[in-house]
């Protein structure tokens, strides 16, 4: 199957005022280029149970190890193992449990005040699930498939322009006109200047505005205890960029809020179909596509 690439042609412009020079305006325009073979994991059969599977494996494999530390007496005692106890011994008519020095309140057992935790979580518990590599591979090409349906990309909630009749969205050539001057980059090095509000304007001409849009305002602050753990913020999932390198345009796209940048010798079915419903919002590089093949 081909497609045709999106070449982009950004044109800068800058009011002159007598304080100075003020912020660049950008004018992009977007016309189809050459057509571009798809490679062949774009053809496979949908297995949406296989694209689930292999997301648990690799949440689970991220997992880290939760428990107690080993318990190695005074020296380093554990929670709930930290006072100074002594056992009275038989015959006094009294549960054989461990009483604090000098007291007769018990300690350190499970059904104490203050005592250990019974049958705690074990840090040597192993977390993992094992998935073979040709399910893993499958499960990744099964997931590119559906990002080239419409109908699976809507009904998983993106937003798309009525413009966009077709998906993948591929970008080509980039141009840049300032001064009535074009200069010709290469659209993964794209770092030079203003990048960020660069790839903005570029994704809202692509027709990809109104998920970037959904993605910000669906940005929320979390509920729980995680707000204590570094993850404080939840943002909704948006565009899927897939670039050949991670250099100057994943560094400008990855500001934005709900877009995630990925090379493609990293691309997992995770990345396609985050939690496991397939469908996610994808544009490529054309340099990623060759990079697939």
């Amino acid at each position: 199957m081909k497609v045709a690439v999106k070449d982009i042609t950004n044109t800068i412009s800058a009011d002159e005022l007598d304080a100075g020079r003020l912020q660049d305006t950008f004018e992009i325009s977007v016309e189809d280029g050459s057509k571009v073979t798809l490679p062949e994991s774009f053809a496979t059969p949908l297995r949406a149970d296989l694209v689930k599977l292999a997301v648990a494996s690799s949440r689970a494999n991220r997992r880290q190890p939760y428990g107690s530390r080993p318990h190695v007496g005074k020296r380093r005692p554990m929670a709930g193992m930290k006072h100074s106890v002594e056992w009275w011994g038989k015959g006094r008519g009294v549960s054989r449990i461990m009483r604090r020095t000098g007291q007769r309140r018990g300690a350190q057992n499970p059904h104490t005040l203050g005592g250990r935790r019974a049958h705690g979580p074990k840090v040597e518990k192993n977390w993992a699930r094992k998935l073979n590599q040709k399910e893993r591979r499958l499960a990744r090409d099964s997931a590119l498939t559906a990002t080239m349906d419409m109908e699976m990309v809507s009904s998983r909630g993106h937003r798309v322009s009525d413009e966009v009749d077709s998906l993948p969205i591929i970008l080509g050539n980039y141009v840049e006109v300032r001064d009535g001057k074009s200069q010709e980059f290469d659209i993964e090095s794209f770092n030079h200047g203003s990048a960020t509000r660069k790839v903005l304007a570029i994704f809202n001409e692509l027709g990809l505005g109104d998920d970037l849009q959904r993605a910000r305002d669906g940005r929320k602050i979390r509920a729980g205890k995680a707000t204590m753990r570094g993850r404080v913020h939840k943002t909704p999932k948006s565009v899927l960029l897939v670039v050949k390198e991670k250099s100057g345009l994943a560094q400008a796209a990855r500001n934005l809020p709900g877009v995630d940048v990925v090379a493609a010798k990293d691309l997992n079915a995770e990345d396609l179909a985050p939690g496991g419903d397939v469908g996610r919002l994808t544009v490529f590089t054309k340099s990623a596509l060759e990079e697939l093949n």
